[in-house]
């Protein structure tokens, strides 16, 4: 009787040492637009790496106009915990890059979406000189924008997502740069617009797409960092991201494409 005292004693006081953590709710911004197969790889990502962490964390979705720099700007709030988005110097200091390129570094390869009329003559495109013939379009506070300008390439700014394919569609601009990741998803979402992918060419800039965590919740960064690279050992990083790009990615060519090269003088290479 003795015995069975003192084990369930010790059982107890192993009990106390386990350490207990309460429910944590992250607050992750989802952009009130249609949903891609992008949008449900980032979600599967972030819920896979944050389920490695010893810590309950449950996911809550709050939605918010897509407007990139401005979700941004909401992380040092109390409104919203992590948003996904390309990286910039200036992005960088709103809020915790962690620096795991979720996207493997393809989002700086961009496929041109035109009107039919001018696809052929983009197709022939061999330089960034000769593209500086034509005039692009691309969000009012995307890196993108920022980027192409750098290079001297006509790119009007615009506010609105949706309004870019119109503006596209109706020649008013000459081409939209999409990433190859999104750009099948989206043309097939615009499908009854006058749009296609140009053929042959393809733009290349480093670059890489980070989730960003606000400077209020370091220790989910931390947690958010270690579940990736644990997922990325595992290999079911690459596993993911081959189930919901490969075919696509296939469709697209890019090896056979004509690479133009873009400096991007706003990227910082991680660590």
């Amino acid at each position: 009787m003795v015995e069975g005292l003192l084990t369930r004693a010790l059982l107890f006081s192993l009990m106390l040492c386990v350490p207990v953590y309460a429910q944590q709710t992250v607050r992750v911004a989802q952009e009130m637009r249609p949903l891609y197969p992008r949008d449900y790889y980032l979600q599967a990502l972030l819920q896979s790496a944050l389920a490695i962490s010893d810590k309950p964390y449950t996911i809550s979705y709050v939605d918010v106009h897509p407007h990139q720099q401005r979700i941004l700007y909401m992380l040092d709030g109390e409104r919203v915990d992590v948003h996904w988005s390309m990286t910039s110097p200036a992005r960088e200091k709103l809020a915790i890059a962690v620096k795991v390129p979720l996207f493997k570094g393809r989002i700086g390869q961009r496929v041109l979406l035109a009107h039919p009329k001018l696809a052929r003559a983009l197709s022939a495109v061999e330089s960034v000189s000769q593209l500086r013939q034509f005039s692009a379009v691309q969000g009012h506070d995307w890196p993108d924008t920022n980027i192409l300008a750098a290079n001297n390439l006509p790119v009007k700014p615009v506010a609105n997502y949706q309004t870019m394919f119109r503006l596209t569609a109706q020649q008013r601009v000459n081409y939209f740069p999409r990433s190859v990741i999104e750009v099948v998803d989206e043309l097939q979402a615009h499908q009854q617009m006058q749009l296609q992918i140009v053929d042959h060419v393809v733009l290349n800039y480093p670059s890489a797409f980070y989730f960003f965590v606000s400077k209020n919740r370091p220790e989910l960064a931390a947690h958010l960092r270690q579940g990736l690279d644990v997922l990325i050992q595992r290999g079911e990083f690459d596993a993911l991201f081959i189930r919901y790009f490969s075919a696509n990615l296939e469709t697209l060519s890019l090896a056979s494409r004509r690479h133009i090269m873009l400096a991007n003088p706003f990227y910082l290479e991680s660590p």
